[in-house]
């Protein structure tokens, strides 16, 4: 030690370094509102009533199915009695039509499968029916096509009765 026995006064801080601890403080109080606004939850906005339809039940969604469907077969049957359309085409457009009823309203890729591969999965036996009876003879031999009036009544029956 020095020779003097002297007390010296603490060290005092300057004015500056209180004021950046103050400033510190209100920054980290400021993020901390911040974070707790940001992450609590909203309250729900009521929304205006949009004019989008509420959708159709299941019942009707299928009565609106078959509707388009019969549309579709009647347009067939109307086209070959004008003469717009063969009977070979006619029943092609019919087998195409009921095997997309099929498609559309069971989710079965009839459209895709053969008759072998429909009488497998056990689907309803009009189906089968039609296609065996009228669609087949009349697309693939090459006889004399099967009447598609007769074809267009028996897709009438598959779309009516289908499950």
């Amino acid at each position: 030690m020095s020779g003097t026995d002297e007390l010296y006064p603490p060290a005092q801080y300057g004015g500056g370094w209180i004021l950046l601890a103050i400033g510190v403080l209100v920054l980290l109080a400021g993020a901390a509102w911040l974070v707790i606004v940001l992450t609590r939850p909203r309250s729900a906005i009521p929304v205006a009533a949009s004019p989008v339809p509420v959708p159709a039940l299941t019942a009707d969604v299928a009565t609106v199915l078959r509707q388009e469907y019969l549309g579709a077969i009647a347009q067939i049957e109307a086209d070959y009695r004008a003469g717009v359309t063969d009977a070979r085409r006619a029943n092609l457009d019919l087998s195409r039509t009921v095997r997309g009823f099929v498609n559309e309203y069971s989710g079965i890729e009839a459209p895709v499968l053969a008759l072998d591969d429909l009488v497998r999965l056990g689907v309803h036996p009009a189906l089968i029916d039609a296609i065996g009876r009228n669609y087949y003879p009349s697309i693939f031999r090459r006889t004399a096509p099967i009447d598609p009036l007769v074809g267009a009544e028996a897709a009438r029956t598959v779309v009516t009765t289908w499950y």
